[in-house]
């Protein structure tokens, strides 16, 4: 839940997402729908659909497995959080390498290889387990990533509140804001788009994502006008801004009288919607229809 999204944002969700799967059983249960529903705005739903295989398979096999190596098979853990869990959980000789933790190798050892790139992770990786403490390795590990969460931070470092500013090669030689090297970040891409709220007796006109698409199977949108071509705009109900790793999307909400021809799209009832899988650009569409609409 935390990836690429603040904790404090996170807490409501994971909050709600514990209520209505307080267990591993009541995960690996769920339908899909619900677990998708209870996902909904954090983004990057492949992980909501890995953590249920994974507690799948954690049920079927009758314990959370405890090593490094058979955390790493559990559907979407990667090194990361299969080296931390194993680590901090189990007290396994694992380095945990995470943004933080790349932040300050780079800074102590002045390392300028590029963290962007797989070879400099793998790196990086062999530093990390180079200075693990394996007495103990969870509390090393975290103590890692605290400092780079909150002393080595990536524009404004506490360097005289530093514990290792005197071991820092990048500290000593006034280089500290030359790392870490990110080389190829993709260039940020601004895209038009705009949808149309077509509404009838409590219902709304929406699409649904095949189950084998690529990106959010099964989840609820607004049509955009390759949904329904022969679609007239009528007011514009406003706009609003949404932003997906290097697209920044300007989106126009426009209210519309529904179509003859509703094409691959289908009426759902409003009140239903708290309860289905959606998009969070639909979420946000809908909030904007609740303040500009005297009548909803």
């Amino acid at each position: 839940m935390l990836q690429q999204t603040r904790v404090a944002a996170v807490i409501p969700y994971y909050e709600r997402f514990l209520s209505r799967f307080p267990n591993v059983a009541a995960l690996a249960d769920a339908p899909e729908q619900d677990l998708l529903a209870y996902w909904a705005g954090l983004g990057y739903y492949h992980r909501a659909r890995n953590l249920q295989k994974a507690a799948q398979a954690i049920k079927q096999s009758g314990s959370f497995p405890d090593t490094y190596e058979a955390i790493r098979r559990l559907p979407g853990a990667g090194d990361y959080t299969s080296a931390a869990v194993a680590s901090i959980a189990f007290n396994r000789p694992h380095a945990a390498l995470d943004g933080n933790v790349l932040r300050v190798l780079s800074r102590v050892y002045a390392d300028g290889t590029d963290i962007a790139a797989p070879a400099g992770r793998a790196h990086f990786r062999g530093i990390a387990d180079q200075v693990l403490d394996r007495t103990q390795p969870g509390a090393f590990n975290q103590a890692m990533m605290e400092l780079g969460a909150t002393i080595c931070l990536p524009r404004n470092p506490q360097c005289l509140l530093c514990p290792v500013a005197s071991l820092c090669a990048a500290r000593q030689t006034g280089r500290v804001h030359e790392f870490p090297v990110k080389l190829g970040r993709e260039k940020s891409v601004v895209e038009e788009r705009v949808f149309f709220w077509v509404e009838r007796e409590g219902s709304v006109l929406l699409w649904q994502r095949p189950q084998d698409a690529r990106l959010m199977p099964g989840f609820y949108e607004l049509p955009e006008r390759v949904h329904l071509p022969g679609i007239q705009a009528g007011e514009l109900l406003g706009e609003f801004r949404h932003a997906i790793t290097f697209h920044n999307y300007r989106c126009r909400v426009y209210e519309a009288v529904p179509p003859e021809d509703t094409g691959a799209c289908g009426w759902v009832r409003m009140r239903e919607l708290p309860q289905l899988p959606v998009s969070t650009l639909l979420r946000k569409a809908e909030r904007l229809c609740r303040r500009t609409r005297t009548v909803f």
